[in-house]
Protein backbone atom coordinates (compact mmCIF):
# COMPACT_ATOMS: atom_id res chain seq x y z
CA UNK A 1 0.00 0.00 0.00
CA UNK A 2 1.26 3.53 -0.71
CA UNK A 3 0.63 6.48 1.56
CA UNK A 4 1.66 9.99 0.46
CA UNK A 5 3.98 8.49 -2.12
CA UNK A 6 5.71 6.12 0.32
CA UNK A 7 5.25 2.39 0.45
CA UNK A 8 3.76 1.22 3.74
CA UNK A 9 3.86 -2.45 4.71
CA UNK A 10 1.30 -3.88 7.12
CA UNK A 11 1.83 -7.29 8.65
CA UNK A 12 -1.03 -9.67 7.84
CA UNK A 13 -2.11 -9.74 11.49
CA UNK A 14 -2.68 -5.96 11.49
CA UNK A 15 -4.81 -5.70 8.35
CA UNK A 16 -7.99 -5.77 10.43
CA UNK A 17 -6.94 -2.44 12.02
CA UNK A 18 -7.26 -0.61 8.69
CA UNK A 19 -10.54 1.22 8.35
CA UNK A 20 -11.67 2.95 5.16
CA UNK A 21 -12.30 6.68 5.48
CA UNK A 22 -14.24 8.89 3.11
CA UNK A 23 -14.11 12.61 2.56
CA UNK A 24 -16.60 14.91 0.91
CA UNK A 25 -17.31 18.61 0.91
CA UNK A 26 -20.06 20.19 2.97
CA UNK A 27 -21.64 21.39 -0.26
CA UNK A 28 -21.82 17.86 -1.69
CA UNK A 29 -23.09 16.45 1.60
CA UNK A 30 -26.27 18.54 1.63
CA UNK A 31 -29.29 16.30 2.00
CA UNK A 32 -27.20 13.44 3.39
CA UNK A 33 -26.48 12.09 6.88
CA UNK A 34 -23.36 10.40 8.16
CA UNK A 35 -22.69 8.52 11.41
CA UNK A 36 -19.75 10.79 12.22
CA UNK A 37 -18.56 14.11 10.82
CA UNK A 38 -15.24 15.89 11.37
CA UNK A 39 -15.13 19.56 10.39
CA UNK A 40 -11.70 21.26 10.25
CA UNK A 41 -11.77 25.06 10.50
CA UNK A 42 -8.70 27.27 10.07
CA UNK A 43 -8.16 30.92 9.29
CA UNK A 44 -6.01 29.78 6.37
CA UNK A 45 -9.23 29.15 4.46
CA UNK A 46 -11.11 32.21 5.68
CA UNK A 47 -13.45 32.27 2.68
CA UNK A 48 -15.02 29.05 3.97
CA UNK A 49 -15.76 30.47 7.44
CA UNK A 50 -19.45 31.05 6.85
CA UNK A 51 -22.13 30.29 9.41
CA UNK A 52 -24.37 28.55 6.88
CA UNK A 53 -21.57 26.16 5.87
CA UNK A 54 -20.77 25.35 9.49
CA UNK A 55 -24.48 24.76 10.21
CA UNK A 56 -24.82 22.46 7.21
CA UNK A 57 -21.72 20.51 8.22
CA UNK A 58 -22.80 20.12 11.84
CA UNK A 59 -26.27 18.96 10.88
CA UNK A 60 -24.89 16.17 8.66
CA UNK A 61 -23.65 14.20 11.68
CA UNK A 62 -26.07 11.58 12.97
CA UNK A 63 -24.24 10.48 16.16
CA UNK A 64 -20.95 12.37 16.33
CA UNK A 65 -19.75 15.78 15.16
CA UNK A 66 -16.20 16.93 15.86
CA UNK A 67 -15.18 20.50 15.04
CA UNK A 68 -11.42 20.96 15.12
CA UNK A 69 -9.30 23.96 14.34
CA UNK A 70 -8.38 27.38 15.54
CA UNK A 71 -10.64 29.09 18.10
CA UNK A 72 -10.50 32.27 16.04
CA UNK A 73 -11.69 30.44 12.92
CA UNK A 74 -14.55 28.78 14.78
CA UNK A 75 -15.54 32.15 16.27
CA UNK A 76 -15.57 33.82 12.86
CA UNK A 77 -17.74 31.04 11.43
CA UNK A 78 -20.19 31.06 14.35
CA UNK A 79 -20.57 34.85 14.27
CA UNK A 80 -21.05 34.75 10.51
CA UNK A 81 -18.14 37.12 9.99
CA UNK A 82 -17.68 36.11 6.38
CA UNK A 83 -21.32 36.45 5.35
CA UNK A 84 -21.77 38.17 2.03
CA UNK A 85 -25.06 39.74 0.98
CA UNK A 86 -27.11 37.53 -1.29
CA UNK A 87 -28.69 39.26 -4.22
CA UNK A 88 -31.90 37.53 -5.23
CA UNK A 89 -35.08 38.64 -6.90
CA UNK A 90 -37.26 37.03 -4.25
CA UNK A 91 -38.98 40.28 -3.23
CA UNK A 92 -39.70 41.20 -6.85
CA UNK A 93 -41.03 37.72 -7.61
CA UNK A 94 -43.32 37.81 -4.58
CA UNK A 95 -44.65 41.22 -5.59
CA UNK A 96 -45.23 40.05 -9.16
CA UNK A 97 -46.97 36.95 -7.84
CA UNK A 98 -49.26 39.05 -5.63
CA UNK A 99 -50.15 41.42 -8.45
CA UNK A 100 -50.85 38.49 -10.79
CA UNK A 101 -53.19 36.95 -8.16
CA UNK A 102 -54.99 40.25 -7.75
CA UNK A 103 -53.92 40.42 -4.10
Amino acid sequence: MTFEGREVVYPYGELDTLVPAYVTTIHKSQGSEYPAVVIPLTTGHWTMLARNLLYTGVTRGKRLVVVIGQRKAIGIAVRGGNMKPRWTKLVQWLRMSQSADGS
